[in-house]
């Protein structure tokens, strides 16, 4: 008895400090400001308003370490319903810069595309706005993206 207790309590340990790490690696590969996703804009009005909008402190969620604003109750409810289905792809990276380089490059949380029911960030400032690029050769990036992101974690 006293051997299967062990095993349990080190089953626990050891699936507590995976989580634990987990939620660190998260942390460390996502775009964040001071813990905050996406600069404070709300997921989930990316998809249901089509545009940016900013979300308030008071309606935050955290999911899996990371922290979102949300616009609305309705919002915060449907990211909590499906918290993946609104997360932004690569972290919250560009996706333009992760497709073209492997490289984690900030954004502009306003300059966004909705492909596939996902959401991806681009990088807009200076006269570059790498939507317009991703745009032109879409598949190759988003492919390229795909196999980046992931390289990134080892």
């Amino acid at each position: 008895m006293k051997y299967f207790l062990s095993l349990i309590m080190l089953a626990v340990f050891s699936f507590s400090s995976t989580a634990q790490d987990a939620v660190a690696l998260r942390k460390k590969h996502f775009n964040l400001e001071n813990g905050l996703a996406i600069q404070g804009y709300d997921p989930v009005a990316y998809f249901t308003q089509s545009k940016a909008v900013k979300g308030k402190k008071e309606l935050a969620v955290s999911y899996q370490g990371i922290l979102y604003y949300f616009s609305s109750e309705t919002n915060k409810g449907a990211f909590k319903a499906t918290p993946f289905k609104y997360e932004p792809e690569y972290g919250g990276w560009c996706a333009y810069a992760m497709g073209q380089k492997g490289e984690k490059v900030s954004v502009d949380p306003e300059t966004f595309k909705i492909l596939n029911g996902r959401l991806y960030l681009f990088y807009n400032r200076y006269f570059t706005n790498t939507l317009k690029d991703w745009n032109k050769n879409e598949a190759t990036l988003k492919n390229n993206a795909d196999i980046n992101w992931p390289k990134l974690f080892k």
